[in-house]
Protein backbone atom coordinates (compact mmCIF):
# COMPACT_ATOMS: atom_id res chain seq x y z
CA UNK A 1 0.00 0.00 0.00
CA UNK A 2 1.15 3.64 -1.21
CA UNK A 3 -0.23 5.89 1.39
CA UNK A 4 -2.67 5.33 4.54
CA UNK A 5 -4.29 8.14 6.27
CA UNK A 6 -5.34 7.47 9.68
CA UNK A 7 -7.44 9.80 12.05
CA UNK A 8 -9.05 8.93 15.42
CA UNK A 9 -11.24 11.94 16.01
CA UNK A 10 -14.56 13.18 14.30
CA UNK A 11 -12.29 16.68 13.60
CA UNK A 12 -9.40 14.15 12.27
CA UNK A 13 -11.86 12.05 10.05
CA UNK A 14 -13.55 15.38 7.98
CA UNK A 15 -10.07 16.24 7.53
CA UNK A 16 -8.65 12.79 6.55
CA UNK A 17 -11.34 12.67 4.02
CA UNK A 18 -10.63 15.71 2.42
CA UNK A 19 -7.05 14.75 1.97
CA UNK A 20 -8.09 10.84 0.73
CA UNK A 21 -10.29 13.17 -1.77
CA UNK A 22 -7.19 15.13 -2.86
CA UNK A 23 -4.63 12.15 -2.71
CA UNK A 24 -5.81 9.61 -5.47
CA UNK A 25 -3.37 6.87 -4.48
CA UNK A 26 -4.18 7.01 -0.85
CA UNK A 27 -6.81 4.91 1.56
CA UNK A 28 -8.17 6.58 4.20
CA UNK A 29 -8.73 4.76 8.00
CA UNK A 30 -11.09 5.53 10.66
CA UNK A 31 -12.49 4.49 13.33
CA UNK A 32 -15.96 2.18 12.98
CA UNK A 33 -18.05 4.36 14.80
CA UNK A 34 -17.55 7.16 11.67
CA UNK A 35 -18.43 4.52 9.31
CA UNK A 36 -21.04 6.46 6.47
CA UNK A 37 -21.71 5.25 2.70
CA UNK A 38 -18.27 6.26 1.46
CA UNK A 39 -14.76 4.69 0.18
CA UNK A 40 -13.35 4.79 3.37
CA UNK A 41 -11.71 1.75 5.36
CA UNK A 42 -13.18 1.38 8.98
CA UNK A 43 -11.45 -0.53 11.59
CA UNK A 44 -12.79 -1.79 15.19
CA UNK A 45 -9.81 -2.80 16.84
CA UNK A 46 -8.05 -0.57 19.63
CA UNK A 47 -5.78 1.67 17.75
CA UNK A 48 -2.35 0.41 19.76
CA UNK A 49 -3.52 -3.06 18.68
CA UNK A 50 -3.73 -2.54 14.60
CA UNK A 51 -2.08 0.81 14.08
CA UNK A 52 1.30 -1.41 14.01
CA UNK A 53 0.10 -3.73 11.24
CA UNK A 54 -0.81 -1.34 9.20
CA UNK A 55 2.77 0.75 9.65
CA UNK A 56 4.00 -2.75 8.62
CA UNK A 57 2.25 -2.89 5.44
CA UNK A 58 2.49 0.61 3.94
CA UNK A 59 5.12 2.99 2.27
CA UNK A 60 3.78 5.85 3.75
CA UNK A 61 1.57 6.97 6.89
CA UNK A 62 -0.41 10.27 8.05
CA UNK A 63 -1.71 10.10 11.35
CA UNK A 64 -4.17 12.70 12.34
CA UNK A 65 -3.88 12.72 16.31
CA UNK A 66 -1.53 13.41 18.73
CA UNK A 67 2.25 12.90 18.17
CA UNK A 68 2.76 11.23 21.71
CA UNK A 69 0.22 9.05 20.63
CA UNK A 70 1.96 7.82 17.56
CA UNK A 71 5.41 7.99 19.38
CA UNK A 72 3.93 5.76 22.21
CA UNK A 73 2.54 3.07 19.73
CA UNK A 74 4.94 2.82 16.96
CA UNK A 75 8.38 3.25 19.18
CA UNK A 76 8.73 -0.62 19.44
CA UNK A 77 8.22 -1.50 16.13
CA UNK A 78 10.75 0.87 14.60
CA UNK A 79 13.36 -1.04 12.41
CA UNK A 80 15.80 1.67 10.94
CA UNK A 81 15.66 4.87 8.28
CA UNK A 82 15.62 2.39 5.14
CA UNK A 83 13.04 -0.03 5.97
CA UNK A 84 10.41 2.30 8.35
CA UNK A 85 7.99 3.70 6.29
CA UNK A 86 7.78 7.57 6.30
CA UNK A 87 5.44 9.16 9.14
CA UNK A 88 4.09 12.40 8.94
CA UNK A 89 1.21 13.22 11.74
CA UNK A 90 -1.05 16.07 11.68
CA UNK A 91 -3.07 17.83 13.84
CA UNK A 92 -7.14 17.19 13.34
CA UNK A 93 -7.35 21.22 12.56
CA UNK A 94 -5.06 20.87 9.79
CA UNK A 95 -2.44 23.53 10.76
CA UNK A 96 0.76 21.16 11.22
CA UNK A 97 2.37 18.72 8.90
CA UNK A 98 5.01 17.15 10.93
CA UNK A 99 7.90 14.94 9.55
CA UNK A 100 8.37 12.69 11.79
CA UNK A 101 9.73 9.52 10.66
CA UNK A 102 12.32 8.56 7.83
CA UNK A 103 11.72 12.37 6.59
CA UNK A 104 14.84 11.61 3.60
CA UNK A 105 14.77 7.59 2.49
CA UNK A 106 11.05 7.45 3.59
CA UNK A 107 10.00 10.98 1.69
CA UNK A 108 8.24 11.83 5.39
CA UNK A 109 9.85 15.76 4.65
CA UNK A 110 8.45 15.60 1.02
CA UNK A 111 5.22 13.96 1.50
CA UNK A 112 4.96 16.88 4.87
CA UNK A 113 5.36 19.37 1.80
CA UNK A 114 2.21 18.17 -0.41
CA UNK A 115 0.14 17.45 2.60
CA UNK A 116 0.35 21.46 3.40
CA UNK A 117 -0.08 22.69 -0.20
CA UNK A 118 -3.39 20.34 -0.66
CA UNK A 119 -4.65 21.18 3.68
CA UNK A 120 -2.73 24.69 3.44
CA UNK A 121 -1.31 23.31 6.64
CA UNK A 122 2.29 24.56 7.78
CA UNK A 123 4.74 21.62 7.11
CA UNK A 124 7.14 21.22 10.31
CA UNK A 125 10.82 19.38 8.99
CA UNK A 126 13.72 19.16 11.37
CA UNK A 127 16.41 17.54 9.80
CA UNK A 128 19.43 19.82 9.74
CA UNK A 129 20.45 19.63 6.28
CA UNK A 130 16.77 21.35 5.32
CA UNK A 131 16.85 23.48 8.29
CA UNK A 132 20.33 24.77 7.04
CA UNK A 133 19.46 24.64 3.40
CA UNK A 134 21.87 21.95 2.18
CA UNK A 135 21.09 18.73 0.14
CA UNK A 136 21.58 15.78 2.16
CA UNK A 137 22.59 12.52 0.45
CA UNK A 138 19.87 10.12 1.48
CA UNK A 139 17.83 12.50 -0.05
CA UNK A 140 19.04 13.36 -3.38
CA UNK A 141 19.72 9.72 -3.66
CA UNK A 142 16.10 9.14 -2.95
CA UNK A 143 15.18 11.41 -6.15
CA UNK A 144 17.67 9.54 -8.45
CA UNK A 145 16.49 6.35 -7.35
CA UNK A 146 19.90 5.54 -5.75
CA UNK A 147 19.82 3.02 -2.67
CA UNK A 148 22.44 3.98 0.08
CA UNK A 149 24.91 1.65 1.19
CA UNK A 150 25.21 1.51 4.02
CA UNK A 151 22.59 3.65 5.47
CA UNK A 152 24.57 3.80 8.85
CA UNK A 153 27.24 5.70 7.24
CA UNK A 154 24.56 8.67 6.29
CA UNK A 155 25.49 10.00 9.66
CA UNK A 156 28.82 10.94 8.89
CA UNK A 157 28.87 12.32 5.57
CA UNK A 158 25.58 14.31 6.01
CA UNK A 159 27.59 15.59 9.44
CA UNK A 160 30.20 16.94 7.19
CA UNK A 161 27.99 18.62 4.81
CA UNK A 162 26.86 20.94 7.56
CA UNK A 163 30.12 21.23 8.94
CA UNK A 164 31.86 21.95 5.58
CA UNK A 165 33.83 19.10 5.57
CA UNK A 166 36.39 18.03 2.96
CA UNK A 167 33.87 15.38 0.40
CA UNK A 168 35.11 14.12 -2.91
CA UNK A 169 32.25 12.86 -4.78
CA UNK A 170 32.55 10.17 -7.82
CA UNK A 171 29.64 10.69 -10.04
CA UNK A 172 30.34 9.52 -13.61
CA UNK A 173 26.85 9.73 -14.93
CA UNK A 174 26.13 13.02 -12.97
CA UNK A 175 23.14 11.81 -11.74
CA UNK A 176 23.50 13.73 -8.05
CA UNK A 177 26.37 15.98 -9.04
CA UNK A 178 24.33 18.73 -10.50
CA UNK A 179 22.95 19.05 -7.16
CA UNK A 180 26.03 19.36 -5.24
CA UNK A 181 27.42 21.69 -7.41
CA UNK A 182 28.59 24.73 -5.15
CA UNK A 183 27.92 23.14 -1.76
CA UNK A 184 31.13 24.06 0.25
CA UNK A 185 33.44 21.40 0.80
CA UNK A 186 32.05 18.92 -1.86
CA UNK A 187 34.48 18.59 -4.83
CA UNK A 188 33.48 16.57 -7.68
CA UNK A 189 36.02 14.19 -8.97
CA UNK A 190 36.41 12.03 -12.57
CA UNK A 191 37.27 9.03 -10.89
CA UNK A 192 37.57 6.57 -7.98
CA UNK A 193 41.96 7.31 -7.96
CA UNK A 194 41.28 10.96 -8.03
CA UNK A 195 38.96 10.69 -5.14
CA UNK A 196 41.22 8.48 -2.98
CA UNK A 197 44.08 11.21 -3.77
CA UNK A 198 42.35 13.90 -2.84
CA UNK A 199 42.97 13.49 0.88
CA UNK A 200 39.06 14.18 1.23
CA UNK A 201 37.70 13.70 5.15
CA UNK A 202 34.18 11.80 3.14
CA UNK A 203 34.00 9.95 -0.03
CA UNK A 204 30.36 9.16 -1.98
CA UNK A 205 30.85 7.22 -5.35
CA UNK A 206 27.64 7.01 -7.17
CA UNK A 207 28.42 3.21 -8.39
CA UNK A 208 27.07 -0.32 -8.98
CA UNK A 209 30.93 -1.36 -8.55
CA UNK A 210 31.78 -3.05 -5.38
CA UNK A 211 33.93 -1.34 -2.80
CA UNK A 212 35.60 -3.78 -0.38
CA UNK A 213 35.78 -2.90 3.04
CA UNK A 214 32.89 -0.17 2.54
CA UNK A 215 31.42 -1.61 5.41
CA UNK A 216 34.07 -0.64 7.81
CA UNK A 217 34.87 2.94 6.19
CA UNK A 218 32.10 5.15 7.71
CA UNK A 219 33.67 7.88 6.27
CA UNK A 220 32.89 6.07 2.62
CA UNK A 221 29.40 6.47 1.51
CA UNK A 222 27.75 4.02 -2.23
CA UNK A 223 24.92 5.27 -3.69
CA UNK A 224 23.88 2.35 -5.69
CA UNK A 225 21.59 2.96 -9.14
CA UNK A 226 19.43 -0.09 -9.66
CA UNK A 227 20.83 -0.60 -13.03
CA UNK A 228 21.78 -3.83 -13.09
CA UNK A 229 19.62 -7.13 -14.38
CA UNK A 230 20.25 -10.72 -13.14
CA UNK A 231 19.06 -13.19 -16.09
CA UNK A 232 18.49 -16.06 -14.40
CA UNK A 233 17.89 -20.40 -15.63
CA UNK A 234 17.46 -22.97 -13.08
CA UNK A 235 16.69 -26.92 -13.01
CA UNK A 236 13.06 -27.47 -11.31
CA UNK A 237 12.58 -27.30 -7.54
CA UNK A 238 16.18 -24.54 -7.17
CA UNK A 239 15.84 -23.34 -3.61
CA UNK A 240 15.83 -19.44 -3.22
CA UNK A 241 18.98 -19.61 -0.92
CA UNK A 242 20.76 -21.61 -3.41
CA UNK A 243 20.18 -18.93 -5.90
CA UNK A 244 20.63 -16.00 -3.86
CA UNK A 245 24.23 -17.69 -2.33
CA UNK A 246 25.32 -17.79 -6.27
CA UNK A 247 24.05 -14.55 -7.35
CA UNK A 248 25.80 -13.17 -4.12
CA UNK A 249 29.34 -15.02 -4.42
CA UNK A 250 29.39 -14.06 -8.10
CA UNK A 251 28.54 -10.37 -8.66
CA UNK A 252 31.21 -9.83 -5.94
CA UNK A 253 33.76 -12.09 -7.30
CA UNK A 254 32.96 -9.44 -10.57
CA UNK A 255 32.62 -6.27 -8.12
CA UNK A 256 29.59 -5.53 -8.65
CA UNK A 257 26.98 -4.34 -5.88
CA UNK A 258 24.64 -6.76 -5.20
CA UNK A 259 22.50 -3.54 -3.81
CA UNK A 260 22.51 -2.63 -7.14
CA UNK A 261 20.56 -5.31 -9.02
CA UNK A 262 17.42 -3.32 -9.84
CA UNK A 263 15.40 -6.44 -11.78
CA UNK A 264 15.65 -10.43 -12.11
CA UNK A 265 14.71 -11.36 -16.25
CA UNK A 266 13.92 -15.58 -16.60
CA UNK A 267 11.84 -17.56 -19.22
CA UNK A 268 7.95 -17.65 -18.45
CA UNK A 269 8.40 -21.48 -18.43
CA UNK A 270 9.60 -20.26 -14.93
CA UNK A 271 6.70 -17.73 -13.81
CA UNK A 272 5.99 -20.71 -10.74
CA UNK A 273 9.16 -21.34 -9.64
CA UNK A 274 8.92 -21.16 -6.30
CA UNK A 275 12.55 -20.06 -5.17
CA UNK A 276 12.93 -17.72 -7.95
CA UNK A 277 9.86 -16.05 -6.52
CA UNK A 278 10.73 -16.38 -3.15
CA UNK A 279 14.56 -14.87 -3.71
CA UNK A 280 12.33 -11.94 -5.56
CA UNK A 281 9.80 -11.06 -2.97
CA UNK A 282 12.61 -11.13 -0.20
CA UNK A 283 14.48 -8.11 -2.26
CA UNK A 284 11.76 -6.76 -3.42
CA UNK A 285 12.82 -7.39 -7.41
CA UNK A 286 11.22 -7.28 -9.80
CA UNK A 287 10.72 -10.02 -12.59
CA UNK A 288 10.68 -9.84 -16.15
CA UNK A 289 9.60 -13.29 -18.18
CA UNK A 290 10.26 -13.76 -21.90
CA UNK A 291 8.67 -16.61 -24.25
CA UNK A 292 11.19 -18.84 -25.65
CA UNK A 293 10.31 -17.30 -29.11
CA UNK A 294 11.95 -13.86 -27.57
CA UNK A 295 15.18 -15.35 -26.42
CA UNK A 296 15.72 -16.89 -29.53
CA UNK A 297 15.47 -13.54 -31.15
CA UNK A 298 18.68 -12.08 -29.46
CA UNK A 299 21.87 -13.16 -30.31
CA UNK A 300 24.45 -13.94 -27.15
CA UNK A 301 27.97 -14.27 -26.80
CA UNK A 302 27.45 -18.44 -25.55
CA UNK A 303 26.85 -21.46 -27.62
CA UNK A 304 23.19 -22.60 -27.79
CA UNK A 305 22.11 -24.77 -24.96
CA UNK A 306 21.21 -28.22 -25.65
CA UNK A 307 19.51 -28.34 -22.32
CA UNK A 308 17.77 -25.11 -22.10
CA UNK A 309 16.44 -26.22 -26.08
CA UNK A 310 15.09 -29.69 -24.48
CA UNK A 311 13.79 -28.32 -21.45
CA UNK A 312 12.25 -24.84 -22.30
CA UNK A 313 12.66 -24.75 -26.26
CA UNK A 314 14.83 -21.70 -26.08
CA UNK A 315 18.87 -21.68 -26.88
CA UNK A 316 19.60 -20.10 -24.01
CA UNK A 317 17.83 -18.56 -20.77
CA UNK A 318 19.93 -16.18 -18.63
CA UNK A 319 21.66 -14.55 -21.02
CA UNK A 320 19.50 -13.27 -23.59
CA UNK A 321 16.89 -12.84 -20.83
CA UNK A 322 19.23 -9.86 -19.19
CA UNK A 323 19.74 -8.63 -22.34
CA UNK A 324 16.12 -7.88 -23.06
CA UNK A 325 15.18 -6.84 -19.77
CA UNK A 326 18.11 -4.69 -19.95
CA UNK A 327 16.98 -3.06 -23.02
CA UNK A 328 20.42 -4.46 -24.95
CA UNK A 329 22.48 -3.22 -22.48
CA UNK A 330 25.80 -3.90 -21.95
CA UNK A 331 26.77 -7.78 -20.79
CA UNK A 332 28.48 -7.49 -17.59
CA UNK A 333 28.56 -11.08 -16.75
CA UNK A 334 28.25 -13.48 -19.37
CA UNK A 335 26.62 -17.48 -18.70
CA UNK A 336 27.66 -18.81 -15.52
CA UNK A 337 26.97 -22.34 -14.67
CA UNK A 338 26.71 -22.54 -10.82
CA UNK A 339 24.99 -25.85 -9.27
CA UNK A 340 21.44 -26.14 -10.41
CA UNK A 341 21.21 -22.98 -12.17
CA UNK A 342 22.96 -20.27 -14.71
CA UNK A 343 23.04 -16.66 -14.29
CA UNK A 344 24.26 -13.50 -15.84
CA UNK A 345 24.57 -10.03 -15.79
CA UNK A 346 23.55 -6.72 -17.66
CA UNK A 347 23.71 -2.99 -17.60
CA UNK A 348 20.55 -1.62 -18.30
CA UNK A 349 20.75 1.14 -20.91
CA UNK A 350 19.96 5.00 -20.37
Amino acid sequence: MKLAIVAITSGGAQLARQLGAALPEARVFLPEKFRVGDDCDYFSKPLAVWLPGLFAEVEQLVCIMATGIVVRILGRELKGKDQDPAVVVMDEAGQFAISLLSGHLGGANDLARRLAEVSGATPVITTATDVNKLPAWDQAARDAGLVVDPVAHLKTLNRLLLEKGRIALVDQRRRIAPIFAGVPGVQVHDNFAAAMRSNADGLVFVTHRFLPHLQLQEEMLALRPRDLVVGIGCNRGTCAEEIELAVRNKMKQSFLAFASIGCLASIDAKQDEDGLLEFAEKYRLPIEFHSAAALNQVDVPSPLSQHAMKAVGAKGVCEPAALLSSGMGEMLIRKQKIGNLTLAVAERQG
